[in-house]
């Protein structure tokens, strides 16, 4: 994994434009990758499902589903205080993880177009998706007086190289767990509609319909690329995304707890049922999965999440820089340390299980 700076611009946001939130190791990142080898990929032992999810795809379910409608034609003054920083935050972050996946599948369609055009065609359409997601998201900041410079963050952003096998590992996961998030809290609002303190939720239904045909569309790819699962190193792998997946949104949510309890979630409770349904949707593709459910793993991750708020806590006082270094250092070594236990743990082996679920 290679790291390339963006170029740097002196371009001046415009008011009521959103300074871009600083870049860390858990913020949403954007991609690049070998567009070559893609383009050489050979998709024909599953060329019959690709086709299939093509159709979908065209069909274009979402079409007329993200209309802002009456409900949103009011003031949200009243979301104020810490809520409403969390609340933007999180439209932040969704807007900002949306337009990443528009870029990278504009791109991998224009450059696959005239020598891969099944894969062209099927990036083409998760890209127009992803662009409507992100265009609702930002629009949903501008009932905040805010917005993101779509195109000023294009420009501002680190861009992290990664070969195709890798891109297709992540972003299968970031569309399935994206999946079980916005289903998740769907349901739960749906539920409990008392809680539903802005209408953006209640389009989460189909919106997490378009992840799922995402995540269907790279796991169809993947399972046509059999040296991507079969081996040794795929093993390794698969365990590695599961984790870093799993760790960053963990990380990130309690973190972020208040949002959560904003709209009536226990941040623990909906990270752990998230995790456990995308963990197993995993494990039709993935050769391994993590074994989430063992008291030991879950105490790990755990103890990694507030040693993270440790670090931010520090991070957040007065002080020299490099003496708040100096303290987090303890928290850092300890926390990776836990990963690498969780990384350690017998996985589970998915084998007999796929071949039940296809």
């Amino acid at each position: 994994m290679v790291t390339t700076p963006a170029k740097s611009t002196a371009d001046e946001l415009r008011p009521g434009v959103k300074v871009p939130s600083k870049e860390t190791i858990l913020t949403p990142r954007f991609y690049t990758t070998d567009f070559e080898a893609m383009a050489q990929m050979d998709i024909g032992p599953n060329a019959e499902e690709l086709q299939a999810i093509l159709e979908e795809f065209r069909t274009d379910y979402n079409r007329h589903h993200f209309v802002r409608d009456a409900e949103f034609e009011q003031s949200w003054d009243h979301i104020d205080g810490e809520t409403r920083k969390l609340f933007i935050e999180f439209l932040e972050r969704s807007c900002t993880a949306e337009f990443s996946g528009f870029l990278l599948y504009k791109e991998l369609s224009r450059q696959l177009k005239d020598r891969n055009p099944v894969l062209a065609e099927g990036f083409a359409l998760m890209s127009r998706d992803e662009a409507r997601h992100a265009g609702f998201l930002n629009k949903a900041m501008s009932d905040f007086n805010l917005s993101l410079d779509l195109g000023f963050l294009t420009k501002s952003r680190s861009y992290t190289y990664f070969e195709p096998k890798f891109i297709f590992y992540a972003t299968y996961l970031s569309e399935k767990i994206g999946y079980w998030r916005y289903i998740t809290i769907f349901q739960h609002l749906k539920a409990h509609p008392e809680d539903r303190i802005y209408p953006i939720f209640k389009f989460f239904e189909n919106w997490c319909q378009d992840e799922n045909r995402h995540g269907d569309f790279f796991d169809a790819v993947l399972r046509a690329q059999p040296q991507f699962l079969n081996d040794w190193k795929a093993r390794l792998w698969s365990r590695f995304f599961l984790l870093s997946v799993f760790a960053t949104m963990f990380l990130n949510d309690q973190q972020r707890s208040g949002f959560y309890r904003s709209i009536g979630l226990d941040a623990r409770d909906y990270d752990w049922q998230v995790i456990r349904k995308t963990n197993e949707t995993a494990g039709r593709v993935f050769p391994v999965i993590l074994p989430v459910d063992h008291p030991v793993f879950v105490q790990l991750m755990e103890d990694c999440a507030a040693r993270y708020l440790k670090l931010v806590a520090i991070g957040e006082q007065d002080g020299p820089g490099w003496l708040k270094k100096l303290r987090q250092l303890p928290h850092m070594a300890t926390m990776a340390w836990q990963l690498l236990r969780m990384y350690l743990m017998r996985p589970i082996p998915m084998t007999q299980a796929q071949a039940g679920v296809r």
